[in-house]
């Protein structure tokens, strides 16, 4: 064994005494410097993760005034599309506050960087999901714009083709009536009119010109007059027939020529008109007779004198309406399909 003498020992302690403190010292300067250096890299990162999160907050904001464009763009926001875009807004607020908020205490920011960048994380990847939803929302309602653009192309030309055959029917009823109305120009105002109503055309004929009281054979004169309508009505196939015989509210005496009552009258004046109309060659199929009693007055039967307005008959002049039912069904049957 090694023996020292007190010498050596007491110098040997000085030397520890004087190198010891110093390594120690040198020891928490480098720990120190490498906390510093850590520190300052973190919050180097920190800053830079907040600019990217700006330059992301700025790309979301660009994104949503390109969206709201597009919103303007659409001929037609359909509900849905419309409340996405109004919780897209509200999130895109929210995002803002959250960001604004981010910014102002960046020192708080930086002190709880973990926890606050994971619910940023959290936040833009939730946004970014509603984006991409948004996104096919969009696309859809495209899609629904186009084809509703189509159908309204469809349903425009099928008003315009409907429109025409309107403007042709007014215009053959035009037409009918003034030509009937010509062949009747030499009777009395007071005994025959001739109207334009709910597009149809009337003949309304007195029981002047037509019959004596209480009979249903027609006069000469009003046959004068069934012959020259049914020369129009020859030359116009196309026309529907409908004749109506009306009474006033005096009931008939009962047994008169086999009626009983005014139903009857008017029914058989009506048969009586139709059967000279064909006779003078109007084809029977198209004529229609009926009687109206005295139910569709046109004045009160409260005088002499209405009572005669409302013994008449009126034929009424329909042209055939078979283009414009068609398209009608045609339109209902598009209709049925959708």
């Amino acid at each position: 064994m090694y023996k020292f003498s007190s010498l050596t020992l007491a110098a040997l302690v000085v030397a520890a005494s004087t190198t010891l403190p110093s390594c120690v010292a040198s020891r928490k300067y480098d720990e120190l410097q490498a906390r510093q250096t850590a520190t300052q890299r973190a919050k180097e990162d920190l800053e830079k993760r907040q600019r990217q999160a700006v330059a992301e907050l700025q790309k979301a904001n660009d994104e949503l005034a390109q969206l709201r464009l597009d919103k303007k763009r659409l001929v037609n926001d359909s509900t849905q599309t419309g409340n996405i875009l109004r919780k897209t807004q509200s999130l895109y607020g929210e995002l803002n506050d959250s960001y604004d908020k981010l910014l102002k205490n960046s020192d708080r920011a930086i002190a709880n960087k973990s926890a606050d960048y994971d619910k940023v994380a959290k936040d833009l990847a939730r946004r970014e999901a509603e984006l991409g939803e948004l996104d096919v929302n969009l696309k859809k309602s495209r899609t629904q714009i186009d084809q509703l653009n189509t159908d309204l192309k469809t349903r425009e030309a099928k008003l315009a083709e409907l429109q025409q055959a309107l403007a042709a029917k007014d215009k053959a009823v035009n037409d009918l009536r003034a030509k009937v109305n010509n062949a009747l120009l030499g009777f009395k105002s007071n005994d025959l009119k001739v109207e334009l109503r709910n597009g149809k055309v009337y003949v309304s004929l007195s029981e002047q010109l037509l019959f004596k009281s209480g009979s249903t054979k027609v006069d000469p004169k009003g046959q004068d007059a069934l012959k020259k309508l049914a020369q129009v009505l020859q030359e116009q196939p196309d026309v529907n027939v409908v004749v109506e015989g009306h009474t006033d509210n005096v009931p008939i005496t009962r047994g008169t020529a086999g009626m009983q009552d005014n139903w009857d009258l008017s029914v058989l004046r009506a048969t009586e008109i139709a059967r000279l109309l064909t006779v003078s060659g109007v084809a029977p199929q198209r004529v229609t007779a009926s009687g109206r009693s005295q139910y569709l007055p046109v004045a009160p039967n409260g005088s002499a004198a209405d009572k005669a307005l409302n013994r008449r008959t009126e034929i009424i002049l329909t042209p055939k309406l078979n283009e414009l039912f068609q398209i009608l069904d045609s339109n209902s049957a598009a209709s049925a399909g959708e």
